[in-house]
Order: structure tokens, then sequence, then C-alpha cells
């Protein structure tokens, strides 16, 4: 077969486009086994220049296919055969040459671009954009070769032609960064959007003043603040007011595209520029904040902090703008602006994100030194967490506070490397260039909406002040802003572009400046397009949830009949999905359970909290590292078909129109899905959103969103939150990462009742506290320790009557000893009150009392009160804890129990039953743990004796 095609091919004496196919093959065959091709062949393609990323082994077939195709596509000039000693074969061998370059071009053109608006960039030489790298001369330069798929308007131009058409596109203002993309159809759209303009696409005259005043409006911002408030912080924008149009030119795309919403994330640089000249912020209220006035009834944060919401009319219809608040923790903003969109294109049944748009800013030192960037990239393309594509623009000052050597920063060539690794285009863009900025943006949008990916703009500028206002920057970049001092402002050198073209005359340039600084000084909006009277249904309403005491009221039973028959439901596999032998069982046995055969566990109760919400209307979202089974295997809310793995979820198979119940693994991120979970929480009041640990433990990856948001975010900023936190928490032996979800830290967190922390015991108050949380109209994030060991204890069950007629209980008294013998009471809180409940039985003791707190804050007093109430003959009350004396509740919740003995009666001492002081949170060894365990249970059961 192989002789017959050779023959085929030598008889018709060139490589024509009918059999270039084949010769791809061939090529192909020889990349993997050179001896696996004839001869001549092989010494062809041995002389075939090799350059970064063009026929290698490596190479895409599109690249291989694209020199064959050039050397079939000119019939009037055959190609030889090799050894054929054709008259054009030189010439078509330079072909192939020219082809190479090109595809250099397009690899690494970016590197050669003009991006750094001072000059100061470092840029090493990059050989294979030379003509000698690929074997071709100056002599080349007048000769005629085909274009390829050089998207140029022309099938065959001279040489010097090309490559004046590849400098312009890929070398000038704009550098961009796509042949990583591994996806044939998307580079072949990007070049053709970026070749077919060579990045410079023509702009009316209006365009063209439009963008200036843009820049003029920016520029004008900072002047003003400078003038007004000298030497005030505010993170100015100077050096990179291209921002501004670059917003406003996203924000009105977006809008012909249909979009309704937009979420934008952004640190501190240029955010006051942006809430003025973007979101419509009157000016004087920002004045007002400078001058230190109160203008919300909270703590309140600092103004570069600050969110903002509005309405802006685009040529596609109303826009609803939010601009999430950000702590000064940079980029985690990211992951919180990604989970408030996902929930409002879930609202909007927006699967593919065309209605609600993230936008996300970032410093360039952040953006690489961060890792929950990653993270948050990481996300863009998972079945929980994907918004149809973000619009990353990195603000890149080329300095990160007093950092601005490469080595110091990051190990990459530039900041946005980091986005290589989902694929992302990464548009270099000089900022000093406004208009080639607005191309960019356009493409970007543009790009987002055609393939539902993220995209990155690297708005290379610089910082004309130091890190802040107050800063004296030369101080450490001495070189860099001895150049800025000579610069020109981005707006100087832009109007003088356009009074240079004739687009407008000095005059009218300057006029635009004063009439910019004359509207500030009216306080006047200077917004474009800004919505007087907004459409409110273009966002939430929280008016409902405003307000509330946190022991507002709720009815938490569900009528026992009703419950019985969502517990069958529930239950319910469809024939043909063959359930896993351990997971049938514990289906079995939850059938027996909605029949009352069995006592209720752990899993069933909260399964019927699930359940029973969404037939009261409520949406469920359940998120975690393990959360479809569970860690510990109680949930098994997905049940995998053991024949062909294919899930089914009975929860979500209740009945017709149901609310969304929607459970995803996730991955193996604490950081940026909880930072996730609390923006979709945020931004959906009417559902249960839950994120579960895989080990309480692991929630310290998360510290900063728990500190930054869940914690303090209705205190700084005002907003409310329903989120919940589950957390697996005790101490089994298996060791310090594997025991505690550091509950000393939530307490010391609390305060002004800004959070929920609960330890729940049995499966009824697990019921009730789900159910609690979503019924009460109060919107606080509630966290809880939730079992591992006592989810199958067998002490550790319930009634379906307790939870169909109970409610949840935040102290849970001890009625199972006579009260008038009891010597001791102990307070204890979660697990450790069936160690001691164990002991007791055994010793078969009476004269103590067990007292379960199992809401810690806000704290139940009058609740503790009332269940100390009946133990009058008890002198001796001690709190115990597994947690060591220095973890745990002891530290910070000591002063409640005292307030509370105190109005009882001032000779009760309070005393401590626990491990000792410990820097680790666990021991190690099991054998450690249990001597432990025994020693602190016996002392906590002997009246009169309390931990050394």
């Amino acid at each position: 077969m192989q002789d017959s095609i050779m023959e085929l091919l030598w008889s018709t004496s060139h490589i024509s486009g009918g059999n270039a196919s084949y010769v791809e093959e061939l090529y192909d065959r020889y990349l993997h086994d050179p001896n696996g091709v004839p001869e001549e062949w092989r010494n062809y393609f041995d002389k075939l220049p090799r350059v970064e990323g063009v026929l290698t082994q490596d190479t895409p077939h599109s690249i291989v296919r694209e020199h064959f195709e050039l050397l079939g596509k000119n019939r009037a000039r055959p190609l030889a055969a090799p050894g054929s000693g054709g008259a054009h074969i030189e010439h078509e061998r330079k072909q192939v040459k020219v082809v190479q370059l090109i595809s250099s071009y397009r690899f690494r053109g970016h590197q050669k671009a003009q991006l750094d608006p001072l000059g100061l960039m470092q840029r090493q030489r990059v050989p294979d954009l030379e003509l000698g790298f690929h074997g071709l001369t100056p002599a080349d330069l007048d000769t005629v070769f085909q274009t390829g798929n050089l998207f140029i308007g022309t099938d065959e131009a001279p040489l010097r032609d090309i490559i004046d058409a590849l400098e312009q596109t890929y070398c000038g203002s704009f550098g961009p960064e796509i042949m990583h993309i591994t996806t044939f159809a998307e580079k072949q759209w990007l070049q053709q959007r970026i070749e077919s303009v060579r990045s410079n696409p023509v702009y009316s005259d209006e365009v063209r003043k439009g963008v200036l005043e843009r820049v003029t409006a920016a520029e004008g911002m900072e002047r003003h603040l400078d003038s007004k408030y000298p030497g005030t912080k505010r993170f100015g924008l100077e050096g990179a007011e291209s921002l501004i149009p670059l917003l406003d030119g996203a924000i009105k795309r977006a809008g012909q595209y249909g979009a309704k919403e937009i979420v934008l994330g952004m640190a501190h640089r240029g955010r006051l520029n942006a809430l003025v000249n973007i979101f419509g912020k009157n000016p004087a209220e920002l004045f007002d904040e400078f001058q230190g006035k109160r203008l919300i009834d909270t703590s309140g944060d600092v103004k570069y902090h600050q969110g903002f919401s509005s309405n802006v009319m685009t040529p596609g219809g109303e826009v609803h703008l939010s601009m999430a608040f950000n702590p000064s923790h940079l980029e985690i903003v990211s992951p919180v602006v990604e989970g408030s969109v996902r929930a409002r294109q879930d609202r909007r049944d927006d699967p593919l994100g065309k209605l609600v748009v993230p936008i996300v800013v970032h410093g360039d030192a952040a953006f690489a030194g961060q890792g929950v960037v990653m993270e948050t990239f990481q996300m863009s393309r998972t079945r929980a967490y994907g918004t149809g594509g973000t619009l990353h623009v990195v603000l890149n000052n080329q300095v990160g506070f007093t950092t601005s050597r490469r080595d110091d920063a990051r190990s990459t060539e530039y900041c946005t490397d980091v986005a290589k690794m989902i694929e992302a285009p990464i548009f270099h863009v000089n900022g000093d260039d406004p208009e080639a900025v607005a191309f960019v943006t356009k493409l970007a949008i543009d790009y987002r909406y055609e393939f539902k990916k993220d995209v990155v703009i690297d708005l290379v500028c610089y910082r004309r002040r130091g890190h802040n206002e107050t800063d004296e920057p030369s101080a450490t970049q001495p070189l860099m802003y001895r150049a800025i001092r000579k610069h020109k402002t981005t707006r100087t050198l832009h109007a003088e572009k356009l009074v240079a073209a004739g687009v407008l005359s000095q005059a009218e340039a300057d006029q635009m400046a004063s009439d910019y600084r004359a509207a500030l000084d009216r306080g006047d909006h200077v917004a474009h397009g800004l919505v007087s009277e907004p459409d409110s249904s273009l966002f939430v309403d929280w008016s409902p949830y405003i307000g509330h005491d946190w022991q507002a009221p709720s009815d938490t039973s569900y009528k026992l009949k009703a419950l019985q028959k969502l517990a069958h439901q529930m239950c319910e596999v469809p024939d043909g999905i063959q359930v896993q032998r351990q997971v049938a069982k514990i289906y079995d046995d939850r059938r027996k359970m909605a029949g009352g055969a069995l006592p209720i566990n752990w899993g069933m109760a909260e399964m019927l909290a699930y359940a029973t919400l969404l037939k009261e209307g409520v949406r469920i979202r359940l998120t975690g590292q393990d959360v479809g089974r569970g860690t510990f295997s109680h949930r098994h809310a997905v049940v995998h078909n053991q024949k062909d793995g294919t899930c089914y979820q009975p929860l979500r198979n209740l009945f017709e129109g149901q609310p969304e119940f929607d459970i995803y693994d996730s991955l193996l991120s604490e950081e940026a899905v909880l930072a996730f979970e609390y923006g979709y929480a945020t931004t959906t009041p009417n559902a249960l959103i839950i994120w579960e640990a895989q080990f309480g433990d692991f929630a310290n990856g998360a510290q900063v969103v728990i500190d930054q948001f869940i914690t303090s975010g209705e205190h700084k900023w005002g907003r409310l939150c329903g989120l919940t936190m589950l957390l697996p928490h005790g101490y089994e032996g298996q060791g310090p990462e594997h025991s505690s979800a550091r509950l000393e830290r939530f307490m010391q967190l609390c305060a002004e009742h800004n959070i929920q922390v609960c330890i729940p015991t049995t499966p009824a108050q697990v019921f009730h506290m789900l159910r609690r949380q979503a019924i009460r109209p109060t919107r606080r994030p509630l966290v809880v320790m939730s079992p591992k060991w006592i989810l199958r204890h067998k002490l550790a069950t319930s009634t379906l009557e307790e939870l169909a007629d109970g409610r949840f209980f935040n102290v849970i008294g001890d009625t199972s000893v006579a009260a008038d013998n009891v010597e001791r009471v102990v307070l204890c809180s979660g697990k450790v009150y069936y160690h001691l409940l164990e002991a007791r039985i055994e010793r078969q003791q009476t004269n103590v009392a067990l007292v379960r707190l199992e809401q810690l804050y806000p704290f139940p007093e009058q609740e503790l009160k009332d269940a100390l109430a009946p133990f009058k003959n008890a002198g001796d009350i001690v709190w115990c804890q597994e947690e060591p004396m220095n973890q745990g509740a002891w530290y910070s919740s000591q002063h409640h129990m005292r307030r509370v003995l105190d109005e009882i009666g001032p000779e009760l001492p309070l005393g401590f039953v626990g491990r000792e002081a410990s820097a680790a949170p666990a021991a190690g060894y099991m054998s450690v743990h249990l001597e432990e365990q025994e020693r602190f249970i016996d002392a906590a059961l002997t009246p009169g004796r309390v931990s050394p």
C-alpha cells in the first residue's frame, strides 16, 4: 500500500493540495518513528528547520497542515518532490520559513511589543522574530510569498509587507498572548479579530473624543481630590487612567449582548475613581467621607473598601452595576464576586452567563503572588462555580508597594502567567494608548461571550505617586520615579495625538477638562448613562430580612404525617439504579425510620430538614469537598449507579416544580470556595446556603474569609449574610489536624450578635437548627461544630415526634436524675456529653447532672439559668470540654456562665475540667488521647475535683 501511494505521488511530480493530507499523515508518522517513512521523505523532513512550537513532536496538526497546504496552494508553482531537483524548490523551502516566521510572531510577538509607558521594562531579545533565525535575509524582503491563514486581506504579499503587518499586529501597544490555547477554533477566532485590523481599528472622531472624555474624567477626579485633600490616602489612579474607559467600554459592550447585571470586584487602586466616574456615586458624598462624616449606621470602613450599586443605561438597555465590598486582603474579593454572580445567574435561570457578567480588577503583584487567584481560576469551568467567563483586568503598576524587581515579585515573565493554567487569552496593552485599550476591551468581552471563558487584560501602566499618597516612592524606586516625573500624563498624550490628527482643537480638549471640574464643583453626577429611577427588578430585595433580632421567633415544627410522607419520598430510588451495598443498607434503614421502626439518626434528620424546606419553597445549595456522600459516610444525598456511574439525587426529585437542591463536591479548596459561598449567600437571602469542611480543622485555610467577611461584614458594611458552615469537630484520637474546628477562634470573633455558634448533639437538634436558619427572617452566619463520632452513636438518636413537634433548644437540661440528689452540675457542649453520659451510666451515678449548651453564641443566659434552676442543692458547677484549656469555649464563654451563676447565687463557683493547655489542638497518639480523656472524664464526674 505504501509503495503504491509513493508511486502515485512521484507520478504527479509535485505535492498538490489534493495530497497534502497524505503528506501530513506521513509527517506525523515521521515525528513518532523517523524510520517508519521512506528515506527520501526522512531526509526531507530532517532538513526542515525547528522552531519553538513549530514542527516538533508537540506541534499542533493545524500548523503542520498549514505548512503543507501552503506547499500545494499555488498550482502554478508546483513543488518538486524530494530528490526531484525542481526549479522552485528553494522558493518553496523559504515559503515554509515564512510560515514559521508568522508563527513566531503569533507565539512571541508580545515579547517585543511596546507595552511599558515608561520604557523601563526589561525585554530580552527575541531571536526567532529575526530573519536570520529562519534562514531568511534582507534580500528576501521584496519576494512575494503566500500569506497562508494570516488574516491581512491578501493571499500573497512581499515579505516586507508581511513583516510590517505582523509588527503592527503583535508588537505595537497591544501584545496578545494567545498561542497557549489548544483549541484551534479559539485561536483562529482571535487571530482573525486581531490580524484583520492589525490591532488598530479605525474609530470615528466621536468615538475617539469619547475615549478622551473618559480619560479626562479619570485624571480630573484625581486632580480634584489632590487639590481638596492633599496628602490624604485615596490610592489614586494617576498613571492608570485608561482603566476608566476600559470599564466604561466593557459595561457598554456587555450591555449590547443583553447583560442585565455586572458585578465588579477590585482592590484599592482607582476604586474611588471608578465609584464616581463609572458607578455614579455622587462626588459630594465622597467629599463628605473625606471629611470624616458618618454616612451609614455601622462602624464603617475606609473609603477605598466600600461597595456600591447603581443602574446605568447601555446601548442594549438598563444594566445594574454592583461593586463588591473589599477588605485589604486584595485578591480575596475575586471568589466573592464569582459567588455573587453565580447566585444572580441562578436567580435568573442564566446557566450560560449571558445576563450576569463578573469583572475583577487585580493588582499585578497580588495577581502573581496570592494563591486564591489560582484557586479562583481553577473554579472557573467547574459545575458548582462556573459563571460563563470572567473579565480579569490586571491594573499593572509594575510595582507592588515598594517591590519592582521581577526576581523579587515573581518567578514568571509576566504577572499574568498564572492565567495560562486555564488557557485564558492574555491581552497585554500599553495604558498610555487608550484607543488600544478600547479595542482590547471590546475584543475581551466578545471573546467572553463567544467562548464562555475567562479572559485577561494586562493593563500595563504605572503609579504616579507612591503606594498611597503619603509615601515617597523615589526612596525605593529612584529610576522609575525620575522617569515618571518627566512623563506626560495619559490624558495629555492622548489629547496631543487627537489634536495632531485634527480630531479636535486644543481649546476643545482644554474645555473638556474644565467642564468636568465644574461638574465636580457643583456636586453633579459624572458617570455616563446613570439611571435616576432604576428598575428594581434588576436587584434583590433585602428589606424583609433587615432589622430582626437574633431571637426572632420561628416555628420549625412539621406535621407528622407530612413528615413521614416526605421521609418515604426521599428514600425512593428508581428501578434500574443499582445501589452500592452499604448505601442500600443506609436507605433501607431510612425507610424503617420513616415508618417509625427505627429511631432517627443524624443523616436522616439532616436530609429531612432539607426535604421539608424544599417543600416549603426554600432553595438549598450545599457544597464542600465530600458533601454528596459526606466525609464520614452519613449523608449519601447522591446515589451512584453501580452499573454505569450515573448519579441520582432523591432530594431533586420530590415533586414537580420544587425549588432547586444543588449539591456539589467542591474542588480541594477552602479559601476560594468559602469566599464563593459567602458571595452567593450575600446575594440570595431566601435560600439555605451551606459550606461543609471536609474536617473542621481545614477551615483555617479560609481564615481570611471568616475574619474579613463572615464575622465582620455586617458590622463594617451593613452586609447581611445567612451562610451556614458545617465544621466536623470532635476529639477521637485522629491527631492535631483532624480533631478541632478551632472553636476558640470563632468564639473570639463573636460580638454584637454577629454570628451564631452551635454544637447540636441530637438529630432533632440539627433538624430544627437548619430549619430555623432558613425560616427565621434573621440573616446571620451560622457556624456549626458538627459531629463525626456521634453520627451513628446509639445514644445520639431522636424520634419522629421530636422532629415533628419540637424546636431547637439553645440549652438542654438534665431530667434523667433527681434534682435534689445532684451535688455537681457539669456544663458542656457537643460530643463530650456522650462520654460523660456513658461514664455516668457505667458508674450508676445519680449525683451529677449534665447540662448541654447547644448554642454558645449568642449566649443563652436566660435558658441556662432556667436549666440550672432545679439543682438548688448543687454546690459545685464545672465547665467540661474535650479541647485543651486554652482552646475550645472556656476562655470566651466563662464570663457569660459566671454572670448567670452570680444571678442564681454568688456563692456558686465555676471550675474547669478538660485537657491541659496545649500548643497543638490534639494529641497524635491514640494512647495519649485515651489517657487524657479518661482523666478529665473522671475529674468531671467527681464532685469537688477539678483539673489542675
